[in-house]
């Protein structure tokens, strides 16, 4: 980067040390949350929401908990005045929640402020002027005590037409461009309005610090709210708030910082939407203090459904790796990562721990609306055998043995290699039928009976060439017997039979399900699975489906042998 040198910092540290937030551990209870997405997240949108569009969204706001909603700026626009009279004259504000409108400092913007507020129940007026150095020698060209005059005079006639109008009113004020302002300057200004309001214990008002534009790193912005905290005016019946955007991508940690430093409210909006790289998201503050196990008092408990209706009242889309909301973000392809998810999952059901600490998870998906089908483990080339066995058993109760997982794992990752795609679960359930469930070429298994006399006798029928076999064994088990017949009436040499049966209990019936696998001469291992409704047929199936798959593997001619030894 060739332009350095134009670059420096813009941001003020307070006159003292205030480090007190460094020793808070983390946040212990949610903060009051102000949804700004109806004001500030609207002003961001390409195609703004239409009035239809906003009642709507202020539904799904309240769906989720929010009890102070900024719903607009009513002297900006007809639609955003006419949103709030809808709102106030068609009694769709619930009684424990709070509007809240804002407005600049100029007398004729209060008063149409106030005409659109007449009425309303509760309601929070936000008074804001810009306080930073550009601000006030780039765009206004005033002095500080100019820009204390500005917000003091709107404070008074906030007052005066407060007093004249129908409803109940709370003050808010913002030194807007707050990370840009002389800490020292932004607290006497804060103060100066203070006085003009006197706010009480009945009677508070809210100063809200905003990061307008982020400028320098979190504990910076934690540093200067803390001195802001401890020097506030009417401090006890002032409800301190913030307001992070997130231009160094730090609006989350800005805020929880920020809360350590004695910051009781936040405005932002449902993911992060907002001007330039967007406000703080309520959504990731709010699931990572349910992460430490402290109530956010919102519900995020169906997120795919906010997620569908954010998206389509604002045609913005949350990111795939958006934390919490995004599609992938409870997502691992990596091998050895779903491998140590599986592992957890099954560790918890069977420990049943009071605490979530499934590796990978930071949450149980499930707790906000995620299934744990197709959303913690997908499979792709980079996938193991662990997530592909996890897959199988979830979703269709197949329970592969260890030593089977390698092999099969082997076979879906090289699909997906040649495909060059993921495999979503039902492709991964056809492969595995097709690989290795009850296979009938080239020896097809037709039927067995066996007789017991201290071992067990069986004749097998098969089927090779579109012609039918009878022929015996001998074993000290039915399997044993059939795997004998196998052995010396077609000349297939194998060993090391390996035996897992279960009952087959998703989608099934009364099926059960088995796998065999053989040990082939050069030591290669092949699998096969059988199911049936017979438990002891399943096993059958299952080792006429190993041995089929090794003979066509090792391209065995077992109808020569089969004839070679009828001749003799």
């Amino acid at each position: 980067m060739k332009n350095i040198d134009k670059y420096s910092r813009g941001y003020f540290m307070p006159p003292v040390q205030c480090l007190k937030w460094t020793e808070k551990e983390y946040i212990t209870e949610a903060p009051t949350w102000c949804s700004v997405d109806l004001r500030d997240g609207n002003q961001a949108l390409v195609v703004p929401m239409s009035l239809e569009e906003k009642l709507e969204y202020f539904q799904l706001l309240l769906q989720v908990g929010f009890k102070e909603i900024e719903v607009g700026f009513p002297a900006a626009s007809e639609t955003e005045f006419a949103f709030l009279r809808t709102l106030i004259e068609e009694n769709l504000i619930p009684d424990d929640v709070k509007i809240q409108v804002l407005t600049q400092s100029r007398e004729h913007i209060i008063k149409k402020t106030f005409e659109a507020l007449q009425g309303a129940n509760k309601a929070v007026v936000h008074l804001y002027n810009s306080t930073s150095i550009a601000q006030r020698e780039q765009v206004f060209r005033k002095s500080k005590e100019e820009i204390i005059n500005i917000a003091v005079t709107g404070a008074k006639i906030l007052k005066k037409y407060a007093a004249e109008t129908e409803g109940n009113f709370q003050f808010q004020y913002s030194p807007e461009s707050f990370t840009g302002t002389e800490v020292e300057f932004a607290l006497e200004i804060c103060n100066k309005v203070l006085d003009i309001w006197q706010p009480t214990a009945g009677n508070n008002v809210i100063i809200n610090l905003p990061a307008t534009v982020s400028m320098s790193m979190p504990h910076v912005y934690a540093s200067q709210i803390e001195y802001m905290s401890d020097n506030l005016s009417y401090r006890d019946n002032v409800i301190l708030s913030l307001h992070p955007h997130n231009d160094r991508g730090t609006g989350v940690a800005d805020a929880e910082l920020g809360m350590l430093a004695g910051a009781q409210r936040v405005e932002g909006t449902l993911f992060g939407n907002g001007e330039r790289t967007g406000n703080v998201d309520i959504v990731t503050l709010a699931l990572n203090m349910y992460s430490h196990g402290v109530d956010p008092k919102l519900n995020f408990e169906d997120i795919p459904t906010i997620i569908s209706k954010y998206e389509k009242l604002t045609r913005m889309k949350v990111h795939e790796r958006h934390p919490y909301g995004g599609e992938l973000v409870f997502t691992a392809f990596s091998g050895s990562h779903q491998d140590a998810i599986a592992k957890g999952m099954k560790w918890r059901e069977e420990e049943e721990r009071q605490y979530w600490t499934v590796p990978y998870l930071l949450i149980d998906p499930m707790d906000i609306g995620r299934e744990y089908e197709g959303d913690i483990i997908r499979i792709n080339s980079q996938s193991g055998k662990g997530g592909i066995g996890y897959i199988l058993k979830r979703k269709y109760g197949i329970d592969l043995p260890t030593e089977m997982r390698e092999s099969f794992g082997y076979c879906v990752k090289n699909v997906s290699d040649h495909k060059h795609k993921e495999l979503m679960p039902n492709e991964i359930y056809d492969i595995f039928i097709n690989e290795y469930v009850n296979i009938n070429t080239p020896i097809e298994f037709i039927s067995y009976k066996y007789t017991q006399n201290g071992y067990y006798e069986t004749i097998v029928s098969i089927r090779m060439n579109n012609e039918e076999h009878k022929f015996t064994g001998v074993g000290n088990g039915r399997l044993d017997a059939v795997s004998n017949a196998l052995q010396t009436q077609l000349g297939i040499d194998y060993k090391d039979l390996v035996y897992k049966q279960h009952a087959l209990e998703i989608g099934s019936g009364s099926n059960a399900v088995s796998y065999v696998g053989i040990t082939a001469k050069n030591g290669a291992v092949y699998w096969g699975c059988g199911i049936d409704t017979d438990i002891m047929t399943s096993s059958v199936k299952a080792l006429f489906s190993a041995v089929n798959n090794m003979v066509s593997s090792l391209q065995l001619s077992v109808e020569k042998e089969f004839i070679h030894s009828k001749n003799k």
